[in-house]
């Protein structure tokens, strides 16, 4: 894990890159769920009618496009990870940016569909705990051209 923290105006600078990169994992991850309720259908299938002719060339291709699916998810998840950014969850799109206030590090919390970043928690406390962002935060670039 990286020891990097960030600062509001960096955190927003980097989030429509972080955005695009989580839909990616979570557009492969969806298409892995697919192919797997697939196959275990598939599977059902067979098992209930005690055998059947299957489309070879149509299940090794849901097998490729789930393998590529896959290294998508590891690719995706490595870049943010290299940002020193944490994906807390992808089925929501959550993300959080380690952020030093007042001495301490906490979290700054984004999730996919917010505008922007407006809360923060504690290391400990994680999204269930999270606040809206205060004083302590600085203002934003975009708050301070207004």
């Amino acid at each position: 894990m990286s020891d990097r923290t960030f600062t509001l105006d960096e955190a927003h600078t980097l989030l429509p890159i972080l955005e695009s990169l989580l839909k990616q994992a979570i557009a492969a991850k969806q298409l892995i769920e697919e192919t797997d309720a697939e196959t275990q259908e598939t599977a059902h299938r067979i098992f209930l009618n005690g055998g059947t002719f299957l489309n070879v060339i149509h299940m090794a291709r849901r097998k490729a496009e789930r393998e590529k699916a896959i290294q998508r998810i590891k690719d995706a998840l490595a870049e943010i990870d290299a940002t020193g950014v944490q994906v807390k969850d992808i089925d929501i799109g959550l993300l959080d940016f380690p952020c030093k206030v007042e001495g301490e590090i906490v979290l700054l919390c984004w999730k996919l569909g917010e505008k922007e970043i407006g809360y923060w928690h504690s290391t400990e406390d994680g999204f269930a705990g999270r606040k809206p962002l205060d004083a302590r935060f600085g203002k934003t670039e975009r708050e301070r051209l207004n």
